[in-house]
């Protein structure tokens, strides 16, 4: 049990905290959350004529206010509760099995009421806000880069839009580019192909290779293998196929 010197010090503490809490609740009307809206904090009459990042601003300073305001209400019931249980006799033991709250605890929380095997706050609580569950990283669960298959994903989609423009300049990229055209993430990426065959070589309804259209990407495909000596990209052929093909 706490003797009269020690019970008056806590009380002393208790008392010094809630006064200043109450002033400092008094001189910024509670994180001014008193006014009616936002904008009379600001002196703003409406969001008519403000950039949406100012607003996005205003809006975070306000939920910042709420949270800091539902903090130090808080606290201030916990004091309250203390000074509570002072006048009752109680201060120092715990609501819940009615042992000696050790002094060490209340010297560091003297508004505890309990002691820590039965604080009321034993986890720390992992649940995160519900529209989490929808904000991935840039393209979530729709990249299929990682993956065997070749379908049009969220990045093939980013690349398609951010290909009429964006912020970045040639020199912005980690290669530096020609053109601003070509200013966009990964953009020697084929579009509407995979491999560099399927861009020149035209096939018919059964996939039968029925001609080829000459054009760059056909002459640099060609000088590749040229020069692996080599008939495709994804190996070599039978002799009997080869020498045909090497022979001068």
């Amino acid at each position: 049990m706490l003797n009269s010197g020690q019970m008056a010090s806590f009380r002393s503490q208790l008392d010094a905290r809630k006064a200043e809490i109450e002033l400092h609740l008094q001189e910024n009307n509670h994180f001014g959350l008193e006014q009616s809206f936002g904008h009379d904090s600001t002196g703003e009459l409406s969001s008519y004529d403000n950039h949406p990042g100012d607003e996005g601003t205003e809006l975070y300073e306000r939920e910042k206010d709420i949270a800091l305001n539902e903090h130090v209400e808080e606290e201030l019931s916990d004091i309250n509760r203390a000074l509570a249980a002072i006048e009752k006799g109680t201060y120092g033991v715990c609501e819940v099995c009615g042992t000696d709250i050790p002094e060490e605890r209340l010297e560091v929380l003297p508004t505890a009421t309990t002691c820590k095997e039965h604080s009321p706050e034993q986890a720390i609580s992992h649940s995160r806000p519900i529209e989490e569950s929808i904000l991935e990283p840039a393209f979530g669960q729709f990249e299929y880069d990682e993956s065997d298959s070749e379908a049009y994903d969220a990045e093939d989609s980013y690349q398609d839009v951010e290909r009429f423009g964006n912020s970045e300049t040639p020199s912005d990229m980690e290669y530096p580019v020609d053109s601003y055209n070509d200013v966009y993430m990964e953009n020697d990426d084929p579009t509407g192909y995979v491999e560099d065959y399927e861009n020149f070589a035209a096939t018919d309804i059964e996939g039968k290779n029925v001609t080829v259209y000459p054009n760059i990407q056909h002459r640099q495909y060609e000088h590749t293998l040229d020069e692996e000596g080599l008939m495709t990209p994804f190996g070599d052929l039978p002799a009997s196929e080869k020498e045909p093909y090497s022979e001068d």
